[in-house]
């Protein structure tokens, strides 16, 4: 950044920024990160709802993606614009609260900042934009709170209701109901009571994806599946009434940490160090056995001759199995993880009805069927495509989210527009209040929030005006908070009637989120690029002129405006 000042009556260039720096300022600054965030916001808008479209990602190594998830979708998007990237954080932060809103989340931002951009047209300072939409935000989240549907863990049709309602806009709904069902099995399979409140740990169900069969085929296993094999061919592959070892040690003999030295002088020599080695694995495969134990899950390897000897005494072995699966293990078969072998006792056993190793597609899986009151479990998704199963887990994943949600608040609310439309009415309402030039701010913030149906509305093909007019004239009335959109009819029905039901947690992390995001993006009046700048490409000819080769030198030859030795130009 170069200023010129005059300074005995001659111009002296001062360098005050990095040269190829590059800058806006103010509104000029403003308008471009406004527009960046509003081309982010409607990349992902046509995925919004039960009548949402796909995006096909395709990755330089020709990888393909099918996707209507916001946060999939920004992120194999590698955005380089930094407000941009502000909104893509948005999405990744939604999708790890709560696993759900994304595209809702990301829509919002780019809205609130659309309408913060008219008011800066108008003269209204960034500061009272961001005060209003602060105020706005908190009026909001008390509509919200007033709003909740009461829900809890034993409401079984309405959990699966709020998963279908997940379900309905990804690109698995065909089989939405058969998956509804297993999801809410899986979180109140895992759903703890602690210090009074419910919950559900969604880590502790593991998700194993299995290319064949279709989407109806997925099921739910009460116990674990491991992406493993038997350790050997002479094993068992199937034991009844399993009791269940898992250690964290090695079954074979420990190599000293110090260099030894052993001299064997004769064969009988030999023969006693091997039988030594041999005395000590049976000795371990004994303790095994002693323990009650008929099946075998090991973290760490298992040496063959333990194998052998595992395989005699017809005890079914699987070894390398990760930690977090060790820890899942425990969970679902009551087991305890042990690091000594001689440790191991009937009381740290675990117990399933069935250990079974099964060939899925073209790979053996080991089954951990029937395990009493498992607090892991495992869904295993089949379907006809890579694509279908990794757009299957991300449904599931969400689907996951928000019944844990609905079970740990206790709280949900109709869906289809409904929330939006009611904050949007009470936030009118509360602008006359607010007065001033903040009023108008929250106004914006009311207009911003009933993108939501109206996108909806587009993206079902109805004609957005007079839904938001029909929709507006239903929430003027009486006890119509929960009235929102049926896509499939276009008409303004009751949500909760027609159970497209949500969480609440996801509706507060889209305010939050949102709000958050277009603040500290309208907070900014100065963007500067800090770039490398390049050396200057060598000149034909050489080191010509002495030892000069670039331009501007008197002996010996440097970058440009330094006389003697050459430089960066001052």
């Amino acid at each position: 950044m170069v200023k010129n000042m005059s300074l005995g009556g001659g111009n002296v260039p001062i360098l005050v920024l990095k040269e190829g720096t590059g800058r806006s300022t103010g509104r000029q600054a403003q308008k471009n990160n406004i527009m960046a965030a509003k081309i982010i916001a409607e990349s992902v808008k046509s995925t919004l709802g039960p009548c949402g479209m796909d995006k096909m990602l395709v990755t330089n190594f020709g990888d393909v993606a099918i996707t209507n998830d916001g946060a999939t979708i920004l992120k194999e998007l590698e955005v380089q614009h930094p407000a941009a990237k502000m909104l893509v954080e948005v999405a990744k932060a939604q999708d790890n609260e709560v696993g759900d809103g994304t595209t809702t989340a990301v829509i919002i931002s780019g809205e609130l900042l659309s309408k913060a951009e008219s008011l800066l047209d108008r003269n209204v300072h960034p500061t009272v934009i961001i005060e209003g939409y602060k105020k706005a935000s908190e009026k909001a989240q008390k509509v919200l709170e007033k709003i909740g549907i009461p829900v809890s863990i034993k409401d079984e049709k309405l959990l699966r209701e709020v998963a279908i309602t997940s379900l309905s806009s990804k690109g698995i709904n065909v089989a939405e109901k058969h998956f509804s069902k297993l999801v809410v099995e899986a979180v109140k399979q895992v759903a703890e009571k602690i210090d009074g409140k419910i919950k559900a740990d969604i880590d502790l169900i593991k998700v194993v994806k299995k290319h064949g069969q279709s989407l109806d085929e997925t099921e739910l296993v009460k116990g674990m599946v491991i992406d493993k094999k038997v350790a050997s061919s002479q094993m068992p592959k199937t034991v009844n009434n399993a009791k269940i070892a898992l250690l964290n040690a090695k079954l074979e003999i420990e190599k000293t940490e110090f260099d030894a030295k052993i001299n064997i002088e004769s064969p009988d020599q030999m023969k006693l160090f091997l039988d030594e080695e041999e005395r000590m694995i049976r000795e371990m495969v004994d303790s095994i056995e002693k323990s009650g134990a008929n099946v075998v899950f090991s973290e760490k390897s298992i040496d063959d001759m333990a194998v052998y000897f595992l395989s005699k005494k017809n005890i079914l072995a699987i070894k390398s199995v990760s930690s977090s699966d060790m820890e899942k293990l425990a969970r679902a078969t009551g087991g305890k993880v042990t690091s000594n072998i001689m440790d191991l006792s009937s009381d740290s056993l675990g117990k399933a009805k069935l250990v079974e190793e099964v060939k899925v597609a073209e790979d053996k899986l080991i089954f951990i069927r029937e395990c009493k009151n498992p607090k892991a479990v495992t869904i295993v998704i089949r379907g006809a495509s890579a694509q279908i199963l990794d757009e299957a887990e991300r449904s599931v994943h969400d689907a996951l989210c928000v019944v844990r949600n609905a079970v740990e608040d206790g709280k949900i609310t109709a869906g289809g527009g409904a929330p939006e439309a009611e904050l949007a009415r009470n936030l009118r309402n509360y602008a006359v209040k607010v007065g001033g030039r903040e009023q108008l701010a929250v106004e914006a913030y009311a207009e911003a929030l009933e993108t939501i149906p109206l996108t909806l509305a587009e993206n079902a093909g109805l004609d957005p005006i007079d839904i938001m007019v029909a929709l507006r004239a239903e929430h003027e009335k009486a006890d119509h908070q929960y009235f929102g959109i049926e896509v499939t009819t276009g008409k303004i029905k009751n949500m909760f009637d027609l159970l497209v039901l949500e969480p609440l947690r996801v509706k507060q992390q889209v305010i939050k989120s949102a709000t958050e995001a277009a603040n500290m993006i309208l907070k900014i009046d100065d963007l500067i690029s800090i770039k490398g700048s390049k050396a200057p490409p060598m000149p034909p000819g050489g080191m010509g002129g002495g030892m000069g080769g670039m331009p501007g030198m008197g002996g010996m030859g440097g970058m440009p405006g330094m006389g003697g030795m050459g430089g960066m130009p001052y």
